[in-house]
């Protein structure tokens, strides 16, 4: 008999721990499927635009964080902290080179409005492509024709990457989650989680959220 748990992440893409926290689920389910081959596990994607209030067409990325950290210093540990991490999964990042903060709606929109045509191995490559081209490319998410090539990339039609680039933008959830901040991860509604935690720590949860269901074998 199959067994499924399903998993709610909210996220930003301006978050480096979202991409983080998203490679060490990945290595979790993985390590899953190899332990227990009989569960499927399904994942939503729920946007959360933490800051709101940034311009349109974003801001300048070192002047932001110089605002919010208070000095070069400060900025410079932050990034070493997160490269660290990042790295602890095979990711690298170019926190340096990036030069926009982009407001977030744009992207988010698209991305929901474009996931649900194609197939869910589409909307994966999607969202690590809109991760990727931001901490690893250095590329502005917030410009539409960044958005098309990227969609275009996965391998979306024309016609559906322009029709999401000029539908409404879709409302999000408030700028936190009951103060928990984002990645944050609930289990088949009952299990909540937050942070980029480590792969065992996420499969331990699952294992956990099987046990409780009485679904471990």
């Amino acid at each position: 008999m199959t067994r499924e748990i399903n998993i709610e992440v909210f996220f930003d893409f301006i978050c480096p721990w979202c991409m983080i926290g998203k490679r060490q689920l990945q290595v979790a389910i993985e390590k899953l499927r190899y332990s227990h081959p009989d569960v499927v596990v399904k994942l939503q994607w729920k946007g959360v635009q933490l800051l709101p209030h940034i311009p349109t067409n974003g801001v300048p990325f070192e002047a932001f964080y110089l605002k919010r950290l208070g000095s070069i210093a400060a900025i410079k540990m932050r990034q070493t902290q997160v490269h660290q991490a990042a790295k602890a999964v095979s990711l690298d990042f170019n926190l340096d080179r990036i030069q926009r903060m982009p407001n977030t709606e744009k992207v988010h929109s698209f991305f929901i409005n474009v996931a649900k045509f194609g197939s869910a191995e589409q909307s994966e490559r999607l969202l690590e492509g809109l991760f990727s081209a931001y901490f690893r490319n250095a590329e502005n998410i917030g410009d539409s024709a960044v958005l098309d090539k990227i969609a275009s990339y996965c391998g979306y039609a024309d016609k559906t990457i322009k029709a999401a680039l000029h539908e409404s933008s879709i409302p999000f959830l408030s700028k936190d989650t009951g103060g928990k901040g984002v990645p944050y991860f609930i289990f088949n509604a009952s299990y909540a989680m937050a942070g980029a935690q480590t792969a065992e720590t996420f499969y331990q949860a699952m294992l956990e959220v099987l046990m409780d269901r009485g679904q471990v074998a």
